[in-house]
């Protein structure tokens, strides 16, 4: 049982430091075009994750088309049909355990969503709604 503790602590442990790290880089980023910059938004990241648009081969989609409302749960993607693992770190401990793989999948699903690249705010504000949804 001490093991299984363990091993609970030091895998969130590193999916915090990552996901502050990664954080904090993006709020740097921010800063730079908003001095202003008050903080990632879980209500905007929100609005993002859940709003759609025309998105890869004209098709109306948003992130909850893929990866849906239920993070403890798999998604499919709309493309492909193949199984995509649940968002929340909680369910799915390789979720936000790297940082390359953050960016990898954020620049991928903004393109496939949005048709560009997301900005560092809606980035931030994405993954702080990821990791604060099952959050009271």
């Amino acid at each position: 049982m001490k093991t299984i503790l363990f091993l609970f602590v030091v895998i969130t442990f590193n999916y915090a430091s990552v996901v502050e790290n990664y954080l904090e880089k993006l709020s740097t980023e921010v800063i730079k075009g908003n001095s202003n910059f008050k903080g990632f938004s879980k209500e905007r990241g929100e609005r993002i994750f859940i709003s759609k648009h025309i998105g890869k081969k004209g098709k109306k989609i948003s992130c909850v088309s893929c990866h849906t409302s239920n993070f403890s749960q798999n998604g499919e993607n709309f493309f492909t049909g193949k199984i995509i693992k649940p968002l929340s770190p909680q369910f799915n401990t390789k979720r936000f355990s790297k940082e390359k793989n953050i960016k990898k999948w954020l620049r991928r699903n903004f393109n496939d969503v949005y048709k560009r690249e997301g900005t560092a705010l809606e980035k931030g504000d994405v993954v702080t709604y990821i990791i604060n949804k099952e959050k009271k």
